[in-house]
């Protein structure tokens, strides 16, 4: 029964594995892509103003993460738009969202049970980048591990590692806003996913590239639509990492504290300079001296 139960499951896994992400979960991919570059202060205002920036941010966010793999493998950025099916279907996605009378589309696509709908198969097509990043670079650099988790990491990620330079084309700089310094949890899973497939494509992990799809896909669709439907930005792993990287990587806390401690210390110095040396007894009676010959004069 168990043998059957682990059949099914595995025959599962792999239809699912084989499932084709064009163009169904990749029209989902390009309407939540482009919903959140709406979502961006000023991004409406930009599309009457200036079309064609709106559409090249467009385009960063639904391609963004092949042009950053490309550029790391060596390989020409624009190779992906060479895909014209692709560039068309989110070029008609883009245009629906900003400019379709009466916002009618928009208003479809953002409807709540749409919205998690779409932001469930988007999640289909991370898992897929991630896979197939990881095996890209597996296939150019067989022994490269860190090779293979940048090349997963980026395609996860999308236009998230890039953010400052499409915020640059809409005329927007907030360099405080980089994803490396404060990532998402896309990003971190993204991270932590390309780690997982670098170690089954070097067989280190006893799984199949299938079953890991699957069971990484499952994990990140109920987490995205969870924190979706709930407007949540809490990160899944925040538990997890508030109780190893105090133990490997030092608290901020503590580390804050001491840097006010000897920022306090030095204001303290510069605000109460030392006192004069003592005078030695050979001036204090030079100075007597003096003092009884001005009363004399």
């Amino acid at each position: 029964m168990e043998l059957a139960g682990a059949l099914q499951l595995g025959e599962l896994a792999a239809a699912f594995a084989a499932l084709p992400v064009f163009p169904l979960f990749d029209t989902a991919y390009f309407i939540v892509s482009v919903l959140y570059l709406k979502y961006e202060p000023g991004a409406v205002e930009m599309s009457r103003r200036s079309p064609f920036a709106s559409w090249l941010c467009a385009m960063l966010h639904c391609f963004g993460s092949y042009i950053l793999a490309d550029l790391l493998l060596g390989e020409s950025p624009i190779d992906y738009f060479s895909n014209n099916s692709s560039v068309i279907l989110a070029t008609a996605v883009w245009y629906l969202i900003f400019f379709c009378p009466m916002n009618l589309f928009y208003k479809c696509v953002s409807f709540l049970p749409m919205k998690l709908i779409f932001v469930a198969m988007k999640e289909v097509v991370r898992v897929r980048k991630i896979a197939a990043g990881v095996h890209h670079a597996h296939h150019r650099y067989h022994h490269g591990w860190f090779i293979m988790m940048a090349a997963g990491w980026v395609k996860g990620s999308g236009v998230a590692l890039m953010s400052n330079f499409e915020q640059l084309l809409r005329g927007v700089w907030k360099p405080e806003s980089n994803e490396i310094l404060r990532m998402s949890f896309p990003t971190k899973a993204s991270l932590y996913g390309t780690v997982l497939f670098t170690l089954q494509q070097t067989h280190w992990l006893p799984i199949s590239e299938a079953n890991l799809i699957f069971f990484f896909t499952m994990f990140m669709i109920v987490c995205k639509v969870f924190m979706t439907a709930t407007h949540s930005h809490a990160s899944p792993f925040a538990p997890v990492e508030s109780f190893i990287c105090p133990v490997f990587f030092g608290s901020v806390s503590s580390g804050h504290t001491s840097h006010h401690h000897d920022h306090h210390v030095a204001s303290h110095e510069v605000s109460h300079p030392p006192p004069p040396p003592a005078k030695s007894k050979e001036e204090l009676n030079e100075g007597t001296r003096k003092r009884k010959a001005k009363k004399a004069e």
